[in-house]
């Protein structure tokens, strides 16, 4: 998927860079390196894109950012896609709660409806599952590129907060959502987002004090984002995102597989593994994300396929765990969320399924479990297992 001509993997005539003081902007200067854009440096230090000039290569200019500082942190300027596809499906009922116990009662029992950030494409806030819901729209991407499209950011944010009773019925429809674009579709290409956006994005919803982010997303590895991602975490956020849709055999997907992030693969409604997701040891949880029918722009629905569309369940679970227990070690969350799993494939974790299809029914009301314990810290501390 990535890395076709159609979605190319990083820009060609630019990188990123954090840790920058403006004398050494000065002299990157000096090499015609000029910043284009930045971030706010609210959650990690600023992160900015440097143009790169003609005749200089991607690795050189990152090699000149070092000799300036060797303390900045510098890499390509990769871009990140939504993690998704339309099949044909002719049932209306695709939508698929009932194999992870979601029901209205269950979501009763855990108490105060929560905050959720969503990271993705724009969203059409007139479909009929999504006016009148407590969504607030921010937009943090910049390119000169068109804006994004609606179809992936409507799909996701109706899977979380979609009003009871409509074409397409969200997972909290009580639930307040903050999301923000941080998409643009240049010409001839897919919907994606740099890294300058993600960070954007980031602090956009912590400035707003979400907790617990949805991110239906992946790209390549990259050392500025994962500064980030780990600067956020430290803040204590909890972030949650696709594995990917490029098979079993491919390179690890990100966000989601770096430490600490919730990393979450799709099954269709037999359980069975979604066929173009990507495994690997950083797989969490499973969740359905096969033929889900979902809002669709100008008051459609439709039913769609990607891991892109398991992540709003693990989300939406997590997200009622944290209203639930606001003071709560997020390890303790996570945890609480691995015991209400149900096994799927080999016995324990695996790299398909990571701890199993995640279960509603007892998640907020676990009998015999006593209180969660209390935070001393707010980072994430995800299980260790081997990163690649």
């Amino acid at each position: 998927m990535v890395g076709s001509p159609s979605k190319p993997r990083q820009a060609q005539n630019s990188i990123v860079a954090s840790g920058l003081s403006e004398q050494d902007l000065a002299q990157l200067a000096v090499f015609g390196l000029q910043i284009t854009s930045q971030t706010r440096g609210v959650i990690v230090p600023r992160v900015v894109r440097i143009s790169v000039p003609q005749g200089m290569s991607i690795g050189e200019a990152q090699r000149t950012v070092r000799r300036i500082n060797l303390k900045a942190s510098a890499d390509t300027d990769s871009y990140y896609y939504t993690d998704g596809e339309v099949p044909a499906c002719s049932d209306p009922g695709c939508e698929a709660s009932v194999i992870v116990g979601w029901t209205p009662p269950v979501v009763e029992a855990c108490g105060e409806p929560p905050l959720i950030g969503l990271v993705d494409t724009g969203i059409d806030l007139d479909h009929e599952a999504l006016k009148g819901q407590a969504i607030e729209l921010v937009n943090v991407s910049k390119d000169t590129g068109s804006s994004s499209s609606l179809d992936h950011g409507t799909a996701i944010a109706a899977l979380l907060v979609g009003r009871a009773g409509s074409m397409a019925p969200g997972l909290i429809p009580q639930a307040r959502l903050i999301a923000v674009d941080a998409f643009s579709k240049g010409p001839g290409t897919a919907d994606r987002a740099d890294v300058v956006s993600l960070v954007s994005a980031l602090e956009a919803l912590a400035d707003r004090g979400v907790k617990v982010v949805n991110l239906s997303l992946s790209g390549p590895p990259n050392e500025v984002l994962r500064i980030a991602v780990e600067a956020a975490r430290r803040q204590g956020i909890v972030l949650i995102a696709a594995v990917g849709n490029n098979g079993a055999g491919a390179e690890p997907a990100y966000p989601a597989a770096y430490p600490g992030v919730i990393a979450v693969t799709a099954v269709d409604r037999q359980r069975n593994a979604y066929q173009r997701a990507t495994r690997g040891p950083y797989v969490a949880f499973a969740a359905p994300g096969v033929e889900i029918r979902t809002a669709h722009p100008k008051g459609k629905s439709a039913a769609k396929s990607g891991t892109s569309y398991a992540v709003p369940f693990v989300s939406a679970a997590m997200a009622m765990l944290r209203a639930t227990n606001p003071e709560t070690d997020v390890e303790h969350l996570q945890k609480r969320l691995q015991e209400n799993t149900q096994d799927l494939g080999a016995p324990g974790r695996d790299s398909t399924f990571g701890y199993g299809l995640v279960q509603m029914t007892n998640l907020c009301s676990a009998p015999g479990t006593g209180p969660i314990p209390v935070a001393g810290n707010t980072s994430l501390v995800a299980p260790q297992t081997p990163r690649h």
